[in-house]
């Protein structure tokens, strides 16, 4: 097949296609615009860059359609393209936001963030994170205080993410029935607490992260940050230079599941890099705020006992 051909073939196929052809299906609760998951038992593929990209949540493989027909099929590339071939007009099941048209031209980051109010008592997001996420008012109030939450739309969160130098790149965005992350923005580190604490506890999400800062009473000696579920090369530089302070320790407080496991690994590796101490801390619950809300239903105090590290 020419080159030419092969261009041709890859712009007509996307990744998804190959992906519900083995019996992948989009997890919407998990999807957002730039990066819709899929799921196949255990197996997760993310396809990004508007169906032309994906990589697998749980390894370093990545590519375009050929190299996923490759990847999940065990086939060399000759054959990856009668495969694709077979898929030329084949239409899979589409998110509904693909394709819709925005009315006008967005504002920046900095704007859009600047804009939104911070939430207050008894607004629809300190509502949404005291009753729908069981929150205690003493973390949303020291979050509001340290101006990384503001209020989203239809009762929404939105939760700052920041590059090195303070400055907001993008925010993740949890409501009662919507999740993503900013359009436009880019995922560095939710960062709250201590900046220079030497104790950095790592989360998936935003929301964990307020969580386990809840469970622990806010220690002092904390950092607690969210990747909001990336692993952006920002996100990497952030976590490598906050192992690299002096007597860093690097806390993997990521979901106990298998996607949290694949993000705890690497967590370790940055630490062995930088050569600071590590530890991996575990909810019993699959995530920090299940977590916490199983203990407010069983009507303990946060702190009444530690999780279960190891």
């Amino acid at each position: 097949m020419e080159k030419k051909d092969i261009e041709e073939l890859r712009a007509q196929v996307g990744c998804a296609a190959v992906l519900e052809r083995q019996g992948f299906a989009i997890d919407w609760k998990e999807s957002t615009r730039r990066a819709v998951k899929f799921r196949r038992d255990d197996d997760i593929i993310i396809v990004i860059h508007d169906d032309r990209g994906w990589f697998d949540a749980r390894s370093d493989a990545k590519g375009d359609v050929f190299d996923l027909a490759g990847y999940l099929l065990g086939i060399a590339f000759g054959e990856t393209l009668a495969v694709v071939s077979d898929l030329v007009g084949f239409q899979p099941e589409e998110p509904a936001w693909r394709g819709s048209p925005r009315s006008q031209a967005l504002a920046s980051i900095t704007d859009r963030w600047s804009h939104r109010k911070r939430p207050w008592c008894a607004s629809a997001t300190w509502a949404y994170l005291r009753d729908c996420r069981a929150l205690p008012w003493q973390v949303i109030s020291a979050a509001i205080g340290a101006d990384v939450l503001r209020e989203g739309p239809y009762g929404s969160m939105w939760a700052k993410h920041v590059d090195e130098t303070s400055v907001v790149t993008g925010w993740e965005e949890r409501g009662p029935d919507w999740r993503g992350f900013s359009t436009g923005g880019a995922k560095a580190l939710f960062r709250f607490g201590k900046r220079d604490a030497y104790r950095i506890c790592v989360t998936e999400a935003a929301i964990d992260a307020l969580s386990l800062a809840a469970i622990e009473q806010i220690r002092s000696d904390t950092n607690y940050v969210s990747t909001g579920g990336g692993w952006s090369p920002t996100t990497a530089q952030a976590l490598e230079t906050l192992a690299s302070r002096e007597g860093a320790w690097i806390v993997a407080a990521t979901d106990n599941n298998v996607q949290g496991e694949v993000f705890a690994d690497r967590l370790r590796q940055v630490a062995s890099h930088a050569s600071c101490n590590f530890s991996r801390l575990r909810p019993k619950a699959e995530d920090w705020n299940e977590e916490l809300k199983r203990r407010r239903e069983r009507g303990e105090r946060p702190h009444t006992r530690t999780a279960h590290q190891g």
